[in-house]
């Protein structure tokens, strides 16, 4: 199985406004689980760290997870990954990470997620359908992958094609070149990986899966997708029922049915400063002291309190 890709030479993942309101996004939640009786401070959190960490970094320093694995499926980066991995006790796996989810422990919790920087293919897959047969009773699983067109100036034919060979089964009865225009693509991602745990839950009795994410954004020109949910059981079911969704107002109970679309509105650090003195504001209400679009009021609204940051030091 080879799970690989090389984002780490294209993007630097510091700098990805809608994927940090991702992560804070996620983070919140996790939190909001740690206040309804789930112990995610004991959990082991498996990702793709790549050379940034930040989720790391960030599960660290604001919900106290120790146990801590990045795996990393490019050799030639292990000594970059090694040096820049932010705790001495992050353990490194070298390889790909569907070798890896077999040793997932069933007495621990866990966080895993695959956060996939490519369109969806076979090996995806398969470590989704590992995911979901071996993670334990209320761990959290959430699948990433980019959802643009998975041939470059390719049509409709070239996508189902390429579907049909990498995921087969998993399309369901979608079998026509007019399934496949890029205005669906998302939703076709959803449903494959949405089948994939449904496949991997097959024979276990004692869990089910409880969608809590579904995610739309775009940094640059690439669509992404990010689903998730936990893998519980009935109780688990009704803890999760308590979760004040006024305060998590982008929670989804399906993760293939009306994505949480995260739109990051471009602004200056001063726009930022003086919006964030109205929010949060009614639906009707603009700023008076510059011209900004309505949708953007909107947009901003939505996610302030996940916006993040950026300072050069020498300003």
């Amino acid at each position: 199985m080879s799970v690989t890709g090389k984002s780490y030479e294209k993007v630097h993942y510091e700098f990805r406004p809608a994927k940090q309101v991702e992560r804070r996004m996620l983070l919140d939640v996790l939190q909001r689980l740690m206040e309804i009786g789930f112990p995610i401070s004991s959990y082991q959190y498996t990702g793709l760290g790549s050379l940034w960490f930040i989720d790391f970094i960030l599960f660290r320093r604001y919900l106290g997870i120790r146990h801590m694995v990045s795996v990393e499926g490019s050799l030639e980066v292990e000594t970059r990954v090694r040096f820049n991995k932010p705790y001495g006790n992050i353990e490194i796996f070298m390889g790909d990470v569907g070798d890896y989810i077999p040793s997932l422990s069933p007495d621990r919790k866990h966080i895993l997620w695959l956060d996939f920087d490519y369109v969806i293919k076979k090996e995806s897959l398969d470590a989704i359908v590992l995911g979901a047969s071996q993670l334990s009773a209320g761990s959290l699983l959430f699948v990433t992958v980019d959802a643009e067109p998975p041939v470059k100036e390719g049509r409709a034919r070239d996508w189902r094609e390429y579907f049909q060979s990498e995921v087969g089964d998993y399309l369901g009865n979608l079998t026509k070149d007019n399934q496949f225009s890029r205005s669906k693509l998302v939703a076709i991602n959803a449903s494959i990986i949405e089948r994939a745990i449904k496949h991997g839950l097959a024979g276990r009795n004692d869990v089910n899966f409880f969608p809590l994410l579904n995610f739309v954004y775009a940094d640059g020109q690439h669509q992404m997708l990010s689903v998730g949910g936990m893998i519980g059981t009935e109780e688990d079911s009704r803890k999760l029922q308590t979760l004040n969704k006024l305060h998590l107002p982008f929670l989804r109970d399906s993760i293939v049915a009306n994505p949480y679309e995260i739109k990051v509105p471009l602004l200056t650090r001063k726009e930022r400063l003086h919006l964030d003195g109205f929010m949060p504001c009614r639906s009707s209400w603009r700023p008076r002291e510059f011209v900004m679009k309505p949708a953007d009021v909107l947009a901003y609204r939505e996610i302030y309190p996940y916006f993040p940051a950026y300072t050069e030091m020498l300003l």
